[in-house]
């Protein structure tokens, strides 16, 4: 049975998950709609992903003998202004997810729950995947600056890494 704690804990870590999705859904409809098809493709294909983390929390939750809660949500920002802008943005946004499962994990160490804390470790590793990939794309961004060429590039970049986990090579 899981601990009313750690239960209100994961369901707080939904909620920010839920969110994730539906902000870069909000990202994606931008680019989609400023001529960027490559980054709106990889951006709604990051909002499945974190759909899917969110649900893949909530059965764990529900496994373990708790109740998953949905909280309400804020609406996303939705104008950007730039690509460099949606993408750093991801990038803090990444940061933010990563500070708040680490402080998940330590809650599950306090509370001695090593069950939830070997659930996260998965959390973990691909929390630093996630901040590695959305740099490396930043820095390809900031690298082209203004150049239309360059940017053309990028998305096209983007389109592939898109195409590539949407048939689940990734």
């Amino acid at each position: 049975m899981i601990q009313e704690n750690i239960e209100t804990a994961l369901n707080k870590q939904v909620q920010k998950e839920e969110f994730s999705s539906r902000l870069y859904l909000a990202m994606a409809i931008w680019c989609e709609v400023n001529g960027y098809p490559g980054a709106a493709a990889f951006l709604y294909d990051h909002t499945n992903e974190e759909r899917m983390h969110q649900m893949k929390m909530i059965h764990y939750i529900n496994e373990r003998g708790g109740k998953a809660a949905l909280y309400e949500l804020e609406a996303p920002e939705a104008e950007f202004g730039s690509l460099e802008n949606v993408f750093t943005q991801v990038l803090a946004h990444e940061e933010f997810i990563t500070r708040s499962i680490n402080e998940l994990y330590g809650l599950t160490v306090a509370e001695n729950d090593y069950t939830t804390g070997n659930f996260l470790q998965w959390y973990i590793t691909e929390q630093v995947e996630e901040e590695s990939a959305m740099r490396t794309i930043l820095d390809k961004i900031k690298l082209v600056g203004k150049d239309k060429a360059g940017m053309f590039h990028v998305d096209k970049d983007l389109e592939t890494m898109a195409q590539r986990n949407t048939s689940g090579n990734v």
